[in-house]
């Protein structure tokens, strides 16, 4: 439930959006090469040797506001080939857009959070980039971005990466949200974390009596920003008869970390059927989920058949409804994965949906002997 006290609280953070997310990766060209392929990203910066970096390679992708990032050693002993061997190709930053870096980050200590990186100015022929950064749940880390006197291609130290590979967009716009897994008992540790150091609101939450099937069990607190631009669901185990997701995850990924990154579309119905031409694979929603959820959801403005078709989950809430759905990870280890998703009005995070999103994983964990 939304916490009133939350809403007049002073904005002392303004986030106006997300600037870049960074993943530490085995391989960063393979993985660039991945997101352009099978999910429409465009070549947009590169950094490595040829720019005069010998610690690590960097790939850049951008597709409308989403710009993704893929960072990998060029030698022993690096911080992000010990973050790899840890947790596997995951995320390690979540860059935010800010008008005052140096102020978001006195700002944060100030209320208790543990810095990642010094205020820093970095300039190049293209201008000055301002940098600072807090530590997050985990190894995860938020950097405060303010680029408003800077126009290169990306950051100090990247140049435009130019690639004649470059297929088509799939209608990917921007990023929706981002869920956070966190230990057991430490949901309310982390939604804290970003009420008071980051001055966010909880905007919902979700019990075990909400998020639950036979046999798993999950807690869940969406918290967000100010003007909503930002919004970071923290999951949180719960006792089931057998291993939940979160367990999954946290045992695969070694620790607390980004589960999955849900990516917003004008068009889901054409965004995923480009999606699985190139070869994306989405959970399996038994068609029983169909028969009755026009009588949960009323009237929508698409054909049930196509969403059928495609597997394409339904909810609706008071301001409206949504259409999402959900990628099976996509990598080795059963972690990171992404959700598309389409709002037609509602606000909310797919609560009708949960037992049948919940049940598909619970076949892909059975697949993978882990449930």
């Amino acid at each position: 439930m939304v916490n009133i006290a939350d809403m007049n609280k002073e904005d002392f953070l303004p986030l106006y959006g997300t600037d870049y997310i960074e993943f530490y990766v085995s391989n960063s060209l393979q993985a660039a090469r991945y997101y352009q392929s099978s999910f429409g990203f465009q070549p947009l910066a590169y950094s490595g040797l040829s720019t005069g970096n010998n610690e690590f390679q960097s790939y850049v992708v951008q597709q409308d506001k989403i710009r993704l990032v893929f960072t990998s050693p060029l030698k022993g002993g690096l911080e992000i080939g010990k973050h790899i061997d840890k947790h596997g190709d995951g995320v390690k930053v979540i860059a935010l857009l800010v008008d005052d870096s140096k102020n978001a980050l006195e700002q944060t200590v100030t209320r208790g959070a543990e810095c990642a990186h010094r205020y820093k100015k970095y300039k190049d022929e293209n201008g000055t980039l301002e940098v600072s950064g807090i530590k997050s749940y985990g190894d995860t880390v938020h950097y405060f971005i303010n680029r408003s006197d800077y126009r290169g291609v990306f950051l100090p130290g990247y140049k435009k990466w130019k690639c004649s590979y470059s297929p088509k967009q799939v209608g990917l716009k921007f990023v929706d949200h981002m869920v956070g897994n966190v230990g057991w008992n430490e949901m309310n540790i982390w939604a804290k974390f970003y009420r008071e150091v980051m001055g966010f609101s909880q905007l919902v939450s979700f019990d075990d009596k909400d998020i639950s099937t036979d046999y798993t069990a999950l807690m869940s607190k969406v918290m967000s920003n100010d003007n909503g631009r930002i919004k970071f669901p923290i999951n949180e185990p719960a006792e089931g008869k057998k291993s939940s997701q979160i367990e999954e995850y946290l045992n695969f990924y070694e620790g607390p970390g980004v589960q999955h990154i849900a990516m917003a579309t004008d068009n889901i119905i054409e965004t995923v059927t480009q999606l699985k031409d190139r070869g994306v694979e989405f959970l399996h929603v038994p068609s029983e989920y169909y028969d009755t959820v026009m009588e949960r959801v009323g009237e929508i403005d698409e054909e049930l058949e196509p969403l059928k078709k495609l597997r394409i989950l339904i909810d609706r809430d008071d301001e409206g409804y949504l259409l999402q759905i959900f990628t099976k990870p996509v990598g080795p280890r059963p972690t990171v994965f992404y959700e598309i998703i389409q709002r037609k009005g509602a606000k909310s995070f797919g609560k009708g949906n949960f037992k049948a999103l919940f049940e598909a994983i619970e076949l892909e964990q059975s697949k993978r002997g882990t449930l």
